[in-house]
């Protein structure tokens, strides 16, 4: 049975509705990955599904008994105290109950003990600090912490044991690899992956996505998509609907045209028009004015700076330290022109300190670092500070100024410059503090574009980018002449991007490894593995000689029409599986009882298992012969 059924939800809060007719459903042992554009309304579905807000129209049916938890993408500003009772306030009653026997017992105030003592048995809630020690210990939390004091990583920490100790039987996490570090985000991998519950999550993560996830939910225009399978087979049948939809619109637009010149046309065609006709047209023309387009797709180019030195930063011997606690140690770096380098290191290991050293804003306590000629930086900042939150989205671009100077070397007016990146007209002359945590990365990444450089220091960027602005960011930074630094736990960010990493591996040290996150990491187990063998291994055996190559034989008449018949069945599957993707993409199916989804899901799995095994054959045939 479904843990939560959607029945055509609407909920509006402007002229254009987030969800429109939404339905879904969200089964036992599902990991559903909720896919959208900044601001389509991925945050406010999950507090529909958690009970936080009440739909304007439809239904949000959760079964009974079900227990959610869930963690919020921001950290709300009310919470302050110690972990364990911050943890504790997600258990409602019980929670506070313990929370102020904890309190008494450390305040030494003992009178109210017997009368809490008694609360709690009484509520048999005695187990729920049993629940919390399991918990915080599993997260590796210190209880008496205070919550103010925590870096953001840490935070998001805690409020996972808040939603965690309730024991949910489904999981809401929105965004939880914001500021995680990349051993934080494996270790949140893991724990979803053995997760007995469902999950409904929010990522801009592909490689959590790419391993976590069981089906796809897309939320775009306000209605909502399920795609089972990986993100692979979302892309692909994605673009195959984009690519149907755009003809079906075009077809759409060319009949509402035909009919519009019929329409207007002289007297004697209105005499006799017909009234059946004329009330289509109408309908038509309802349809296409409530048609909401997709949003579009941020586009940029990098703005190059004249070419800098050959040599843009060397450091030699180099080191820094906080109050005698050396953070950077013996660092030798030569980056030069055209390098692009990561820098990967746990929360706090110091990666904005190296950043900082680097480019001449800290002086090291020991050796030197020598920036080069003609250096011309742009800096992305992960804190936003450089954002001014009382000025309009215009004015943190262009400081005032009508017009800004483009990549190509001409000028253009500042509203159609911020229109690349998706801010209307109004939402450019809009103050930033009105902004979502998405709009300040995209006026982000449009206020560092707007100046020339040829030194690009980015921290953090793809925090809250839709997957479409992460790619065309991607893309662009592949295309940057200049020299790259890049902080990032983005792990398939790395990987597309950096040709080298930097490390920090503790105890002050930088190591410096070949080509991105997946290449350190083999590097760092090779290492790992050389340290621990013997000093003198044993000589290698022999390796026996290779066998011939098999000869190739002829197939047999049966062998051969299976063979031939092959690409009529898979073609055959293909439009099963189309035909079963269709039907699951429309609302009414979950409408009727859970049977009839678990039904489509399941003729799904075989077909798309018959699919590979046809493959599998016609592989094993094509060798064979």
């Amino acid at each position: 049975m479904s843990l939560v059924v959607l029945r055509s939800v609407d909920l509006a809060f402007g002229s254009d509705p987030l969800l429109h007719g939404a339905s879904c459903a969200i089964e036992p042992g599902e990991r559903v990955c909720l896919l959208g554009r900044n601001g389509a309304g991925k945050s406010t579905l999950l507090k529909l599904v958690a009970g936080e807000l009440v739909p304007d129209a439809g239904e949000v049916q959760v079964d009974p008994g079900v227990r959610i938890g869930a963690l919020p993408q921001d950290v709300p500003r009310e919470i302050g105290g110690s972990v364990d009772s911050v943890v504790l306030s997600g258990l409602g009653a019980n929670g506070a109950l313990v929370a102020a026997y904890l309190e008494t017992i450390a305040s030494g105030e003992l009178s109210r003990l017997d009368e809490l003592q008694q609360q709690i048995d009484a509520a048999g809630a005695w187990d729920v600090e049993q629940r919390v020690e399991r918990t915080l210990s599993r997260l590796e939390l210190d209880p008496l912490a205070d919550f103010a004091t925590l870096s953001g990583g840490l935070e998001r920490r805690v409020l996972l044991a808040r939603a965690l100790v309730t024991e949910p039987d489904l999981l809401l996490l929105d965004e939880p690899t914001n500021h995680l570090d990349v051993d934080a985000i494996e270790w949140l991998e893991g724990l979803m992956l053995g997760w007995r519950g469902a999950v409904l999550f929010t990522t801009h993560d592909r490689r959590l996505l790419e391993r976590v996830a069981t089906r796809i939910l897309e939320l775009d225009r306000g209605a909502l998509t399920s795609w089972p399978g990986d993100y692979a087979n979302y892309l692909r049948r994605q673009a195959e609907r984009e690519h149907a939809e755009t003809l079906a619109s075009a077809e759409f637009d060319r009949r509402l045209a035909e009919e519009e010149v019929w329409i207007r046309k002289g007297i004697q065609a209105r005499r006799t028009r017909n009234e059946g006709r004329v009330r289509r047209l109408e309908q038509m023309r309802k349809e296409r004015i409530a048609r909401r387009e997709a949003q579009g797709t941020v586009r940029f180019d990098t703005h190059a700076a004249g070419a800098s030195g050959r040599k843009v930063i060397e450091a030699t011997g180099a080191a820094f330290a906080y109050a005698g606690e050396p953070v950077i140690r013996d660092l030798d770096l030569l980056i030069e022109r055209g390098d692009r380098i990561g820098i990967i290191g746990p929360n706090g290991s110091g990666k904005t300190t190296l950043i900082n050293l680097l480019l001449g804003k800290l002086q090291p306590t020991h050796g030197e670092v020598i920036q080069g000629t003609r250096l011309a930086v742009a800096y992305f900042d992960q804190h936003r500070a450089v954002l001014q939150p009382e000025r309009s989205v215009a004015d943190n671009v262009a400081d005032g100024a009508p017009f800004i100077d483009t990549a190509g070397g001409g000028k253009k007016h500042i509203i159609g410059y911020l229109a690349d990146f998706l801010f209307s007209a109004a939402r450019a002359r809009s103050p930033v503090k009105s902004l979502s945590g998405g709009e300040r990365a995209r006026l982000l990444l449009a206020r560092l574009f707007a100046a020339p450089s040829n030194l690009l220091v980015m921290d953090e960027p793809t925090n809250d980018l839709d997957m479409e602005t992460l790619e065309l960011l991607e893309e662009r930074l592949l295309e940057y002449p200049g020299t790259l630094l890049l902080v990032s736990h983005d792990r398939a960010f790395l990987d597309n991007v950096v040709t080298s990493t930097l490390v920090l591996e503790g105890d002050g040290r930088v190591g410096e490894y070949v080509g991105g996150y997946t290449d350190w990491l083999r590097q760092r187990d090779e290492r790992t593995a050389a340290a621990k063998a013997p000093s003198a291994p044993a000589p290698a055996a022999k390796a026996p000689p290779a066998p011939p190559p098999r000869a190739r034989r002829k197939l047999g008449y049966k062998e051969q029409r299976e063979l031939d018949a092959l690409p009529a069945r898979i073609e055959t599957l293909e439009r099963d599986i189309a035909r079963l993707h269709e039907a699951m993409a429309r609302p009414e199916i979950y409408t009727r009882d859970g049977g009839a989804v678990a039904d489509a899901q399941r003729e799904l799995a075989e077909a798309e298992a018959a699919r590979e095994r046809c493959f599998a054959r016609w592989a094993e045939l094509e060798d064979a012969g």
